[in-house]
């Protein structure tokens, strides 16, 4: 059973159309926007409170990627006429990769740092974190005498001696790497 509006019909027309187009007040003023609070809380404390640098060695995971950062760390960041040049220590054996991946660390860097990010200038060497210094060199084991014997043999039919001393040597480089 549908219930009927004891109102005249007319009347209840008007008082849609009144309803319509005219606006009602709030009883009490609307809530400050959350983002505003949250952004003054966060001005006290935290990461906005560390300077740029302190920022970028603080987040370096996130931003330069979990394949990167094993790499390579920010050491200094440095103003010039066209912006400012991040420093980053590299350790040698990757500084190609990190040479190439340069444009897009240099835009990430550049969203998270506030922007202004000109170039970024590669230094190579160990990467020290706190308390832990990050060298990477590749892990060898010693030949065990046959297979010292089996190589030596090997390049005992290479009649130079300059050249069999080379296959010797990149033989035992190759044998005693771990995979």
């Amino acid at each position: 059973m549908v219930q009927r509006s004891t109102l005249d019909p007319l009347e209840e027309a008007r008082a849609l159309v009144k309803l319509r187009y005219s606006r009602a007040r709030a009883l009490r003023p609307p809530m400050k926007a959350l983002a505003l609070a949250a952004d003054r809380v966060g001005r006290k404390s935290g990461a906005a409170k560390l300077p740029p640098l302190k920022l970028l060695q603080a987040r370096w995971r996130e931003i330069a990627g979990e394949q990167l950062y094993r790499f390579c760390h920010p050491e200094k960041l440095s103003s010039s006429k066209d912006g400012r040049i991040l420093t980053l220590r590299v350790i040698p054996q990757a500084a190609p990769l990190v040479q190439h991946q340069s444009e897009t660390i240099r835009q990430r860097v550049s969203v998270s740092a506030g922007g202004d990010i000109a170039g970024i200038r590669i230094v190579q060497g160990t990467i020290s974190r706190g308390a832990e210094t990050i060298t990477y060199r590749r892990k060898t084991r010693a030949l065990t005498p046959p297979e010292a014997e089996k190589l030596e043999s090997g390049a005992s039919r290479i009649e130079n001696a300059r050249l069999r001393a080379a296959f010797v040597a990149l033989g035992k480089a190759v044998l005693s790497a771990d995979p």
